[in-house]
């Protein structure tokens, strides 16, 4: 079971790195988050996987007041994303035709979504930014939708500001990750494994097994 979930932590992290290049070799637009990151790149002149990495490292700073413990997966996600993000982008050219912007759209979509199904279903910790979502609505009471609107409205507007790239695949990705998930993570849940202790006594109190 451990070596299914780290299999699928680090799969789908490494899909999620390489999701991010697609959108970008797109050029149709991002989603809130890689908005706010391609617009610091921009700015800072470092590579979007660094600038990913940086980021995801400031938002957990904010887990501190917000009484969030990282986890193993929450550590992983926040350097290996940014990686593979830079390793996609030396890998995948540019498409020059708006079929093929489509079409690579469509398939970022797609992989961002098997992405974020294996690592949620790895069950080792939130990423950085799902985190902050998250101890943000614990902390002040507001659901979780609106601690994530209000979150990803600023990143986007900033990172609008700042020069990242706003389009269809923006509006693309808040359309259809969130259904996508829904679908794909129960596929990629990996079962609790019941303690051998409690395996013995399910055993010895089974009718066969009673006098």
């Amino acid at each position: 079971m451990m070596t299914r979930r780290l299999l699928q932590l680090f799969t789908g992290l490494a899909m999620y790195g390489i999701s991010l290049a697609m959108f970008i070799r797109a050029g149709l637009g991002l989603d809130p988050w890689d908005v706010f990151h391609q617009g610091l790149a921009n700015r800072t002149g470092l590579s979007i996987g660094a600038v990913v990495i940086a980021v995801s490292f400031l938002v957990l700073l904010l887990w501190i007041p917000l009484r969030q413990m990282p986890g193993f997966g929450t550590l992983c996600n926040a350097v290996l994303v940014g990686v593979f993000a830079d390793v996609g982008l030396a890998l995948i050219p540019a498409v020059p035709h708006v079929a093929g912007q489509a079409g690579l759209l469509a398939g970022a979509v797609l992989v961002n979504g098997v992405a974020s199904a294996c690592y949620i279903g790895a069950g080792f910790g939130p990423g950085a930014r799902d985190g902050l979502m998250t101890g943000l609505a614990r902390r002040t009471g507001w659901s979780v939708r609106l601690s994530r609107t209000l979150i990803e409205v600023s990143v986007l507007a900033i990172g609008w500001l700042l020069g990242g790239s706003v389009g269809v695949g923006t509006v693309v990705y808040a359309l259809a990750i969130g259904p996508l998930v829904h679908v794909l993570l129960p596929r990629f849940m990996v079962p609790a494994a019941v303690p051998k202790t409690e395996g013995k006594a399910r055993t010895a109190m089974a009718p066969e097994n009673c006098a």
